[in-house]
């Protein structure tokens, strides 16, 4: 008798905890995604006898995976990163910010190609990828190419 009262009270306090309070499920931005990313931007560089750094940062600005390629100055990986930070908080291309003209103090802004947002197919912002090192265009393609590997997309629909 005694275990059943307390099996009830246990039974009535997990039915209470789990409807008041549940947390909405939100996608993230995942290791196996970014390593995706990271190693198909490598493989792009490669192909095309490029040396860039990769940072893949997730919506909070966190760096999730960062890789540089033998020869790269550390320089590069720093605006690698920066272009990555740029693109996951605001969801936007850093070359979308450099026809936005916007103030030079506006924090964490960067306005060279090679920063694209990595969104899921259903638009929702998981982080941005960052690359440098190879022309902008190439910074940006190589960015574009390892998202798309990841079966994800750098556009909101």
């Amino acid at each position: 008798m005694k275990l059943h009262g307390i099996l009830l009270s246990v039974a009535i306090a997990g039915a209470l905890s789990t409807g008041a309070y549940a947390q909405t499920a939100k996608p993230t931005l995942d290791y196996s995604s970014a390593e995706t990313i990271r190693e198909t931007c490598v493989k792009w560089a490669s192909d095309r006898d490029l040396k860039i750094a990769i940072a893949i940062k997730d919506v909070h600005g966190m760096l999730v995976t960062y890789a540089h390629m033998d020869g790269v100055k550390p320089v590069i990986g720093e605006v690698a990163q920066w272009k990555a930070m740029s693109s996951s908080k605001y969801g936007r291309s850093t070359e979308s910010f450099a026809t936005l003209n916007p103030p030079v103090n506006m924090p964490g802004i960067a306005t060279l190609r090679g920063g694209v947002p990595i969104y899921t197919k259903n638009g929702i912002l998981l982080g941005g990828v960052g690359t440098s090192g190879a022309s902008s265009e190439e910074d940006a393609a190589c960015g574009t190419a390892g998202v798309d590997a990841a079966g994800l997309t750098t556009a909101a629909p």
